[in-house]
């Protein structure tokens, strides 16, 4: 090679170390990092609480609400998931955390995925109900007085706190995958009876109850997160557990993370007092803790450490990931709406104001919400994102808003290509229940407080499996 003159021989020469360099100091792109941070977000006390149709407002704190962010980074390919104890993540909040991660952080948007566990001892910051009751106040106080602070905009702040310092603190990291079992603690809460529709907890050894309406799903989706030295796989640090049961056995009225609060002070016994215990609320809108056979229900601290023995009894039986590869896909399908007539939202606004008496039938207020709850939607279609994640060739995250029914839960995982399967509800919005075309049929509670019409579920359920196939086709 022949340069013309001195300058250009030292521009060369300085280029060619530049690339040198590079080549020998950048991250190769196989390096697999985690990085995990924990933030706040517990409202002030006095603020309202969501989770049933009457006014609450709180009166303490019995354990701290958290956003839980683990960030996860392979090459250029780049993933957030936040799990937040939270009833569930209004639309706005969702959207704008994740355009200010993607603008600050330079994740994209579509590669955040914001899970809320659905936590019933949280606050009440959007929604039809919220609405109800903040107008209330304003008209007899002038102002609000159980609103002085504005959460949605704390929780956005906090969210994107979480995520920043999670990707702060990325460390190479090995994994492992697998699943457990728990059979003691969930049941499917829709019963066939002797007459009438199908019912949802229809009472302690109800004579009138035929069946059960569906399944539960007992498996537990795990991952666990190692140290790059930890080669014996004896020191996980972080570790994501989905399990279909919903998060409300506490009650009262102090903020409560419900039962994963004692499942990560179960595992932290085991794993150690450092050790992130994140929780994904799998496909649950007809399972929960009742067991109608029996008069006892089991409380949070005890579900808790239950779930905790069945995940450390799968623990040391999880196999390490030889091949971990990092991909995401998303999208977005429109589904139909139930419509109601000019005639029934009028009378609805007028319902609204009697939500939390409890005189009014339980049904009636529940379509009275939920027909107050499509007019803050104000569109004939809903958008439901699917969002999912590869980790490798055995492992994939799959991220559905609303409360799905357990079904569709099962149904994606028995398509999914991939060996381990965790599918998360009520990432970044919160539609209401999804149920089945089988169950519109049937009736009950989560038919009347969905707003989607029938068939909706299964379109948003289809999709996901296609996101799964397709990525694992892109790398067989």
């Amino acid at each position: 090679m022949f340069f013309s003159n001195r300058n250009t021989l030292c521009l060369v020469l300085l280029l060619v170390f530049q690339n040198c360099a590079s080549m020998a100091f950048a991250a190769p792109a196989s390096l697999f990092e985690m990085g995990i941070a924990v933030k706040d977000v517990t409202p002030p006390v006095n603020y309202r609480m969501s989770g049933y149709f009457h006014e609450r407002l709180s009166t303490g704190t019995d354990n701290p609400l958290q956003a839980k962010a683990l960030v996860l980074r392979q090459g250029q390919e780049t993933i957030a998931l936040v799990f937040c104890d939270l009833v569930g993540i209004s639309p706005d909040v969702s959207q704008q955390a994740r355009k200010q991660i993607e603008k600050e952080l330079g994740i994209p948007a579509q590669q955040v995925m914001i899970a809320a566990t659905h936590s019933h001892t949280g606050p009440l910051y959007f929604g039809a109900l919220r609405k109800q009751f903040h107008d209330q106040a304003v008209a007899k106080h002038g102002n609000d007085p159980y609103e002085k602070f504005d959460y949605p905009q704390f929780l956005v702040g906090q969210i994107v706190h979480a995520v920043k310092a999670a990707q702060q603190n990325l460390q190479p990291t090995t994994v492992r995958h697998g699943t457990g079992s728990e059979t003691r603690l969930s049941f499917n809460r829709r019963f066939h009876m002797t007459v009438g529709p199908v019912r949802f907890n229809p009472g302690y050894q109800n004579p009138n109850v035929v069946r059960v309406a569906g399944p539960i799903d007992p498996e537990i989706g795990m991952l666990m997160f190692h140290p790059e030295n930890d080669t014996k796989w004896q020191h996980p640090t972080v570790g994501l557990s989905v399990f279909a049961l919903h998060l409300d056995t506490v009650g009262g009225t102090q903020y409560a993370a419900d039962y994963p609060f004692h499942l990560e002070n179960k595992l932290r016994q085991k794993l150690g007092k450092d050790f992130v215990s994140l929780f994904g609320a799998g496909t649950c809108g007809d399972i929960n803790h009742v067991d109608t056979t029996s008069k006892e229900r089991r409380k949070a601290d005890q579900i808790g450490s239950m779930l905790g023995d069945s995940i450390l009894a799968a623990e040391p039986k999880l196999q390490p990931v030889k091949n971990l590869r990092l991909e995401s896909a998303s999208s977005i399908v429109k589904v139909p709406v139930q419509k109601y007539d000019q005639k029934q939202i009028d009378q609805a606004k007028i319902d609204i104001l009697r939500v939390g008496d409890r005189a009014v039938p339980f049904l009636e207020r529940v379509e009275t919400y939920k027909i107050m709850a499509l007019q803050l939607r104000d569109s004939d279609s809903i958008e439901l994102e699917t969002q999912v994640f590869r980790l490798s060739d055995d492992i994939a995250i799959v991220g559905l808003p609303g409360e799905i029914f357990v079904d569709l839960g099962l149904a994606i995982k028995a398509a999914s290509p991939f060996k381990t399967t965790l599918v998360v509800e009520l990432c970044n919005d919160a539609p209401g229940y999804l149920p089945t075309r089988k169950a519109f049929v049937e009736g009950s509670y989560e038919t009347v407080n969905s707003r989607i019409a029938s068939g909706g579920a299964e379109v948003l359920i289809k999709e996901s499996i296609r996101l799964l196939k397709s990525l694992k086709s892109s790398h067989p």
